[in-house]
């Protein structure tokens, strides 16, 4: 097995036919279908089922699928900061969760610690992307928060990962409104008086991921629930509809907001605890250590 092959089944996997896929691959179709019977035959499982309306995968497929995206993660890494000519650049990735602040920590890292060469990377995401970029070190760091209604599956989840937790702080509940919403002027709110507007939250993917929300009081049921995975659009959501979300209270300039956003808090509290997760015995990089020490300027301001 080679990772060659790998990369074959990946792109095929991601592809609507054989045909297509060579294509991507600049092989021929005869030479690729070659190739894949070859790792078939020596992995004994079946990865592809093939009929006249293309291919698809089969369980084991699934399930090897899985395996192969780490792999060749893997080998993609070491490719890049060993096998690489250019070995004098400087790497860092961060995962996170929708968190504004940890994206002008991130700005402010690359500022100040300032190389000729570089290839930083910012992913924001999904939790469980979070959680599985830092597992496969395709992340050097993850940012990360869970609150009372998530704690106990996520701390689950950084054991099963082999990761560690390391806390920074703890923030209050707050609604975000836009300026002009019929609520903006008030100190605080309840739920129950926002429920005649929709709650905008970001896209899990699965209403059964309920324990995996970065917002605060997941678990709730909403009367008006909009998902979005983008945080212009949830923007314009708020905006246009009365919407409001649910986040920290940590207000940073933010091109996307332009200011048009303020927070009231909420009556109804369930505390976040925001950190950052690292893999086991992992040693953080001068520059992942000089971002964290830009996370933890947010917590010192009190903001």
């Amino acid at each position: 097995m080679t990772i060659l092959q790998l990369k074959y089944v990946l792109a095929i996997a991601s592809s609507s036919s054989m045909r297509e896929a060579a294509s991507k691959l600049f092989v021929s179709q005869p030479a690729l279908s070659a190739t894949i019977h070859e790792l078939e035959e020596e992995l004994g499982i079946r990865i592809f089922e093939r009929n006249n309306k293309g291919i698809s995968l089969t369980q084991q497929g699934r399930e090897f699928l899985v395996y192969a995206k780490q792999a060749v993660s893997q080998y993609e890494i070491i490719e890049d900061r060993y096998i690489e000519k250019d070995k004098n650049r400087k790497h860092f990735s961060v995962s996170m969760q929708h968190y504004v602040f940890a994206v002008h920590a991130f700005v402010e890292t690359v500022k100040d610690f300032g190389t000729d060469r570089y290839v930083y990377s910012v992913h924001e995401t999904r939790t469980d992307e979070v959680l599985t970029n830092v597992r496969d070190l395709h992340s050097e760091i993850g940012i990360i928060a869970y609150s009372g209604s998530n704690e106990t599956i996520l701390k689950k989840l950084f054991r099963e990962y082999g990761l560690v937790f390391h806390p920074i702080m703890v923030r209050d509940t707050y609604a975000y409104v836009w300026e002009d919403h019929p609520l903006a002027g008030r100190e605080e709110v309840s739920l129950e008086e926002l429920k005649e507007y929709p709650c905008v939250s970001f896209d899990q993917s699965s209403d059964k991921d309920f324990y995996l929300s970065e917002e605060a009081l997941g678990d709730r049921e909403y009367e008006k629930l909009i998902r979005s995975n983008d945080r212009a659009t949830s923007a314009e959501i708020m905006a246009k509809l009365n919407g409001y979300s649910i986040g920290t209270g940590i207000m940073t300039e933010s091109v996307t907001l332009k200011d048009g956003v303020v927070t009231i808090k909420l009556k109804e509290q369930d505390p976040l605890t925001i950190g950052y997760i690292t893999r086991k015995d992992h040693i953080l990089s001068d520059i992942g250590t000089r971002y964290i020490s830009e996370l933890e300027k947010y917590n010192k301001k009190g903001l």
